[in-house]
């Protein structure tokens, strides 16, 4: 397996308390797969992909227990100049927020041919010369001319490509988008979903997509891992969810897809707010929201129940995952 985590466990302590953001999560992906992250804003997706790339703030984030395995390496025991060499050159992370994740103050070729200077040594001519081919690659018209110009000259989808070619840079084995297509329009969506997935079949990368919007994933994930206060709640192939999801909780986020046979009609909303992460309730930690709820929810934390033999296979945290796919 080409990324592996185990049983990670990253907290913030701040003056009002510990925030455990993360409480023992497992996945991992291979070489050519696509892995999508789903859960609400605070679940733990972002916090986790930090950490394994090794830019979790610290402190106030602790990263307190768990291994991070890369190509058989944990990267948790890696010294920081080792992580530095394999940030980049061998994993790379695609941002949200491409205007705040570039700088302002230099060309968007300067900021591409850096990642050559740096890595593999190149003369400053030779590296525009590859932040041009680079910008071609993600499909940005007249790169020869656009090289020189400064972020805030190109349109968000042009930069979220920007962001796309500085990742691809030194063909990385492992690309963790965060919510790459964010604040961009449906058609933009779609473009930059479909242009990572053609780099990731050309590369054969593996990809680790994090994102709360269901949708987006439908077309372009292999498999998906359901996130809630910080664990994996469900974790199955991608067909199998959409099919018959087999926890509550994603149960309720499908539902909550806007649906063209149900124009006019009020979508539906998990009902309540999702856990403060100081005070993760006790039992299973979505209980409070959950409409199959019993008092063993509320005492008893659910382990991951394998919901069938196979490979791969497929898991819910979840005491009444069998009632819940049922109905």
């Amino acid at each position: 397996m080409l990324l592996e985590v185990r049983d990670l466990h990253v907290e913030f302590r701040t003056r009002d308390g510990v925030a455990k953001a993360v409480n023992g999560v497992d996945y991992g992906v291979d070489a050519g797969e696509t892995l999508a992250v789903l859960g609400e804003s605070g679940s733990g997706k972002s916090v986790t992909a930090q950490a394994i790339m090794g830019i979790l703030d610290i402190p106030p984030g602790r990263i307190t227990g768990g291994e991070v395995l890369f190509q058989g390496r944990d990267l948790l025991k890696l010294k920081e100049e080792e992580r530095r060499k394999v940030r980049g050159a061998e994993m790379a992370m695609i941002f949200q927020d491409a205007l705040s994740s570039l700088n302002p103050v230099l060309p968007v070729g300067d900021q591409l041919g850096e990642m050559f200077v740096v890595h593999r040594g190149m003369s400053r001519k030779d590296a525009r010369a590859k932040a041009v081919e680079l910008m071609e690659r993600v499909r940005i018209p007249a790169a020869k001319e656009r090289v020189k110009d400064y972020p805030h000259q190109f349109s968000g989808g042009m930069r979220q490509r920007i962001m796309i070619a500085m990742a691809l840079a030194l063909e990385p084995a492992l690309i963790i988008a965060d919510e790459p297509t964010t604040a961009l329009d449906v058609t933009v969506q779609a473009q930059v979903m479909d242009l990572l997935a053609e780099l990731q079949r050309e590369y054969n990368m593996g990809l680790i997509l994090i994102t709360h919007d269901l949708g987006v994933v439908a077309d372009v994930a292999d498999r998906i891992a359901v996130m809630y206060a910080g664990r994996i709640v469900e974790s199955a192939p991608v067909h199998d969810i959409y099919k018959v999801p087999a926890h509550p909780y994603t149960k309720g986020l499908l539902e909550s897809i806007p649906r063209l046979d149900q124009k006019g009609e009020e979508l539906y909303a998990i009902k309540g707010l999702p856990p403060n992460l100081m005070h993760i309730p006790p039992g299973c930690a979505f209980h409070p929201r959950c409409p199959m709820a019993q008092d063993v929810c509320r005492t008893d934390e659910p382990p991951l129940y394998e919901v069938n033999g196979e490979e791969p296979a497929r898991r819910s945290a979840c005491h009444f995952w069998r009632e819940c796919m049922n109905g």
